[in-house]
């Protein structure tokens, strides 16, 4: 099995963790009125991504920060 190469820097990292859990914060505690408020929850994919270090679209499109 093939290693995984880190694609995130360091800078890269910490705004992928706030992002994401603001996603997450506005997906527990937003509006009940907004009908698409579950779209918050799409923030767990960058601090997934920051927790491993690795982004698979970074690795497709050859970015490394």
């Amino acid at each position: 099995m093939a290693a995984i190469t880190r694609n995130i820097g360091s800078l890269d990292r910490i705004l992928r963790i706030v992002v994401g859990i603001a996603l997450i914060v506005f997906a527990l505690y937003g509006p009940a009125d907004i009908a698409w408020k579950w779209i918050g929850w799409i923030g767990v994919v960058p601090i997934a991504t920051a927790v491993i270090n690795w982004c698979p679209l970074y690795s497709i499109l050859g970015i490394k920060t």
